[in-house]
């Protein structure tokens, strides 16, 4: 069996079964090793030196969580959770319900805006997220359906806009791979080539309402334990914790680092007073205990991609789906997608697989006669196929960061599982029909 089939069926099943995903990555990397012949000891070398690749990941989030948790004691996201719940009590007695559609808005067009037009990723979660928990409880809404909306705002722009990480996805990783590997991509519009896949991603996106579209009651007291919903503030903490969000967002911007803006933004709050210097170091650590999860498994994920590369059976995938073929455009659509899916899922990373698909796939393409609109289509949906459902990916960890914080969703079957269905699934479709059309 192909090393990489057999550690991501071992590690999505472990993590089903409700195993921790970062021990489900750990044996899943084992299984992966030892099945591609490396040994334990080659198998366990590769997976230490991959640990690395997710340690300024890891820390950035760290450093975000205690950020986050420095602009809750200011006072400014229960200030805007106060507004939602006085707009909640007022829609009650008047029988309305258009608070609950305009936080999901708020939700939807900041998750966008964090790849484009403030290009922040998922940083803007722990500090969004965590003081509207008691607001959409109160409206019972349902959490999947939250999740699905912010990672549909975390992957569509970028695998459709070529702007912020869309310029980077599209341009300089698809178009430049593409290139590359011997296709004239001049003239070719990369956001033609990617709009029925993006459709895709709008259809799932209508199904998660539908899905999720009934009530779902959590309880408040927990919620009430881990995140204050009666926070002292003024003006004055209101205004700094302002400047404190600016600044960080700004030095993010200008050193492209997420560790320098969030230490930035906490140091701020500590020289102002709104953070006590005595507080500091049990602030600073509450919240990296918010973060830590998903800073273990994005290391471990590092670990786990690290053995994929070193067992070299990647590209013996891909390369043995191409003997499946048989000259069939339609077949081979498929398998590539379907391959696409199996690799990003195990990486967790669609902007690693894009160069790892395209050396293979461009060349079969060309061989099967796709135009080079189609051939970028394919490689560019290959590659975003499995970022949303994997374990691994940050486009489902960020999302669970935010909504797990008093132990009520859970990772896998209330944000991997759900966007695995609603958006891969359909992207699969869209992206094979887009492909023979193209």
């Amino acid at each position: 069996m192909n090393a990489v089939i057999a550690a991501v069926g071992i590690m999505l099943i472990l993590s089903l079964s409700r195993v921790h995903v970062v021990i489900a990555l750990i044996v899943g990397a084992l299984v992966g090793g030892l099945t591609g012949g490396l040994g334990i000891d080659a198998t366990l070398k590769a997976f230490n030196s991959g640990l690395g690749g997710g340690a300024t990941v890891a820390l950035s989030y760290a450093l975000l969580g205690a950020f986050a948790v420095a602009i809750a004691k200011s006072g400014l996201a229960h200030a805007l959770a106060d507004k939602a719940l006085a707009m909640v009590d007022r829609q009650h007695a008047t029988g309305g319900g258009s608070v609950k559609w305009l936080l999901i808005g708020l939700l939807w067009v900041v998750a966008i805006a964090s790849q484009n037009i403030l290009p922040i990723h998922i940083a803007f979660i722990p500090l969004l997220v965590p003081p509207l928990l008691y607001v959409l409880t109160k409206l019972q809404l349902d959490r999947r359906l939250i999740a699905c909306v912010m990672t549909f705002g975390l992957i569509t722009p970028y695998m459709f806009l070529p702007v912020g990480f869309g310029n980077i996805f599209l341009n300089e990783i698809l178009l430049a791979n593409v290139a590359r590997s011997g296709v004239d991509i001049s003239g070719i519009n990369v956001t033609h080539a990617m709009g029925i896949p993006a459709l895709g991603m709008v259809f799932g996106l209508a199904m998660a309402f539908i899905s999720y579209r009934k009530k779902r009651v959590y309880d408040l007291a927990k919620i009430e334990q881990v995140e204050q919903v009666a926070v002292q503030y003024n003006p004055l903490s209101l205004m700094i914790a302002g400047v404190a969000i600016a600044a960080a967002f700004i030095v993010q911007l200008l050193l492209d680092s997420m560790i320098i803006g969030a230490l930035v933004g906490f140091l701020i709050f500590s020289v102002s007073g709104i953070v006590k210097w005595r507080e500091t170091d049990d602030l600073f650590t509450e919240g990296m205990k918010m973060m830590a999860m998903i800073g273990f498994i994005m290391i471990a994920a590092s670990g786990f991609a690290e053995v994929m590369k070193a067992t070299g059976q990647v590209q013996t995938l891909v390369e043995s789906s191409a003997s499946w073929i048989n000259h069939s455009k339609g077949v081979g659509a498929l398998l590539m997608l379907l391959v696409g899916l199996l690799v990003t899922m195990g990486i967790g990373s669609s902007f690693s697989t894009v160069p790892i698909l395209a050396a293979i796939f461009v060349p079969l393409c060309v061989q099967l006669g796709f135009s080079p609109l189609a051939i970028v289509c394919i490689v560019g949906t290959a590659g975003a196929l499995g970022d949303a459902g994997s374990p691994a990916s940050d486009s489902t960890l960020g999302p669970t960061s935010g909504l797990n914080i008093d132990g009520q969703h859970h990772h896998i079957w209330d944000t991997v599982v759900p966007t695995f269905l609603h958006y891969n699934l359909p992207l699969l479709a869209f992206g094979w029909v887009a492909a023979m059309v193209l």
